[in-house]
């Protein structure tokens, strides 16, 4: 078994974990888009429909590295990276991207966030194997004595970006879903999840 074949209810059952959908960060503020970004999405809207590597080489990865520089590059952004934490449990395989607070682009360290492609456009289903991950990133970080108050996840298909916060055994899912055509919000939001690690600290760029 690997992360890909987890539903939610494997998760919960697995794993003893609740989950409930609940607004994950009240009041949602804006970032504005640089305008690379902005030119970047532009172009990317009419190349991602053709797969789902279109849609996270040409929509996802450049709002991920967008908010890497929000951040003085003080974090990295992982792609195809695997993360084997317990086999026993299923709790291996590749994530398609983890924003880490790394202090090398090739060792994972401190994973605070996964981010999985929704398959065939699917976010519902995509939950589940997103919620194993982040709990893969749970165990990750406890072991290397690097715990953090709460893991997050997502579950996009480049246009929808569903968010998903895990705190102990808790996984709330945002009763909010943000769209591509508003990328300030998106962006906030990521740049609020590394906020809360405070070891990282953001710029004044936009």
């Amino acid at each position: 078994m690997s992360y890909r074949e987890f539903t939610l209810a494997n998760v919960q059952k697995t794993f003893e974990i609740t989950s409930r959908v609940a607004p994950l960060f009240g009041a949602v503020g804006s970032i504005a888009p640089s305008p690379w970004l902005k030119e970047t999405l532009e172009h990317g809207k009419e190349l991602a429909p053709v797969s789902e590597k279109a849609r996270s080489e040409f929509i996802v990865a450049p709002v991920l590295i967008a908010c890497r520089a929000l951040f003085q590059k003080n974090i990295h952004v992982f792609s195809g990276i695997r993360l084997d934490v317990a086999a026993e449990l299923g709790l291996v395989g590749e994530c398609d991207f983890i924003i880490g607070r790394s202090t090398s682009i090739y060792v994972l360290q401190a994973p605070l966030l996964v981010i999985l492609e929704a398959k065939k456009n699917d976010v519902e289903v995509g939950i589940g194997q997103c919620a194993a991950q982040m709990i893969g990133a749970q165990m990750f970080n406890e072991r290397e004595l690097r715990p953090i108050p709460a893991v997050f996840g997502c579950v996009t298909t480049g246009e929808a970006w569903q968010f998903l916060k895990l705190e102990g055994k808790e996984l709330r899912i945002d009763a909010n879903r943000y769209f591509i055509n508003e990328p300030e919000k998106i962006l906030w939001i990521l740049a609020e999840i590394i906020k809360m690690n405070p070891e990282s600290q953001s710029s004044d760029a936009a």
